[in-house]
């Protein structure tokens, strides 16, 4: 099993590149909003209760699909520090079955972010999609610096087209498709 884990700040388009590679090879897409959608309804987004079940759904997802091979690409907004313990027992729960994780940055000039966090696409999935919420977010937290103690391909992605920032992944980390699970 393989795992790209890409993140960035919102409205840099980690999700779109996601589905590129998704056309392109037999990995699957779990975007962090899935798990956001599912437990929202529920609990207020942000207490306790919303964010304990939103981190186990993220890990037991991938903990499944790395037990039965699954690729996947997880895509992800993380923020320095504060996320450190997520994206260490996502990788320990993927290497300990002996699968592979890479990371991606995806990095944009915020000017273009700010362009894009309007967009229409978003609003289908309850992102952030206002200046003054991608603000206030930019604000409270780092996420712009890569994850530590791993390397992470970088790809400012302000010029450059979804598929082909998902091409760069594909060759960066020889993603093929296999004859694995669909």
């Amino acid at each position: 099993m393989k795992l790209i884990l890409i993140y960035g700040s919102p409205a840099v388009g980690k999700l779109t590149v996601a589905n590129e590679i998704a056309k392109l090879t037999d990995f699957k897409v779990f975007h962090n909003h899935l798990t956001i959608d599912a437990v929202e309804p529920v609990f207020e987004f942000g207490t306790p209760p919303f964010w304990k079940l939103v981190h186990l759904f993220r890990v037991e997802t991938i903990a499944e699909a790395a037990r039965v091979g699954r690729n996947l690409i997880y895509t992800f907004c993380y923020a320095k520090a504060s996320d450190d313990a997520h994206v260490r027992l996502v990788t320990k729960t993927v290497e300990e079955t002996g699968g592979e994780i890479h990371f991606v940055l995806l990095v944009c000039e915020k000017p273009e972010i700010e362009k894009r966090v309007t967009e229409d696409s978003r609003v289908k999935y309850g992102k952030a999609n206002n200046l003054k919420i991608l603000h206030e977010i930019w604000g409270k937290y780092d996420l712009f610096s890569p994850v530590p103690e791993r390397e992470s391909l970088i790809i400012d992605n302000t010029n450059v087209s979804p598929e082909a920032a998902a091409r760069k992944i594909i060759e960066h980390f020889n993603l093929v498709k296999t004859n694995g699970l669909s």
